[in-house]
């Protein structure tokens, strides 16, 4: 089931997209439907994949979709990393995902049609951009992942963009995103300087060459710390 890790991500993007689109026409039924079964669907997926990985012998797998940037000698892949950890994490995203998304179709419905339509597709998002987040196997695909989130939780602590309060708070947390975004990205442009690439093998490897005195190591690890602050 290694192989098929791509499906988990690609579910609850597919339902961002169908209840994003069809908000104004699908019914609140419908709407729950696609976007819990994208993700229950891919709770199924993760569980299987998780008892791959917990098989004797399992080593970490790298499942490349095709190339996302080539720039000279940089090459960075779409490509997702499927290891005991990201296993883990596939299980608890798409487990407690599927609760929330249950739990959602009651509390959300006195929302109008639209707005409950819009919620699903923030949520299917949400899921799909902490997938990516957790999946992706190198640094730049972490990052759009983590830019995802960071998107995802301005969008829902402003769903009820009516109220200012609500506004200002979603203000509030997009700045403060943005701001450790940027030592995140500073980071990625310092390792590509240094090592010529962003995937975590070939990091993690000239990264032991330098030690752990170096000050190069210690910049990236400053900055993407200010990242995840």
């Amino acid at each position: 089931m290694i192989h098929l890790v791509w499906l988990v991500p690609l579910l609850p993007l597919l339902g961002f997209l169908i209840n994003g689109l069809g908000r104004k026409s699908l019914s609140k039924s419908l709407v729950g439907i696609i976007g819990s079964g994208a993700i229950i669907a891919g709770f199924v997926i993760s569980l299987l994949i998780f008892l791959d990985v917990r098989t004797p012998g399992f080593t970490t797998e790298v499942v490349t979709l095709f190339d996302f940037i080539s720039v000279g000698s940089l090459s960075i892949p779409f490509a997702f990393q499927v290891d005991q950890l990201s296993a883990l994490f596939l299980l608890i995203i798409t487990g407690v995902g599927s609760l929330i998304h249950i739990y959602s179709t009651s509390y959300m419905h006195e929302e109008s049609n639209e707005g409950f339509a819009r919620y699903f597709a923030y949520l299917n998002l949400f899921v799909f951009s902490m997938l990516l987040l957790v999946l992706g196997a190198n640094y730049v695909m972490m990052f759009i992942g983590w830019e995802g989130v960071g998107l995802c939780s301005y969008l829902l602590i402003g769903f009820w963009f009516k109220n200012p309060s609500y506004n200002k708070a979603a203000k509030k947390a997009f700045v403060m995103n943005r701001i450790g975004d940027l030592g995140f990205l500073l980071g990625i442009f310092l390792m590509i300087a240094n090592f010529g690439s962003v995937t975590f093998p070939e990091v993690f490897a000239q990264a032991k060459e330098l030690g752990l005195n170096s000050g190069v190591l210690m910049a990236i690890a400053a900055l993407l710390f200010v990242g995840a602050r």
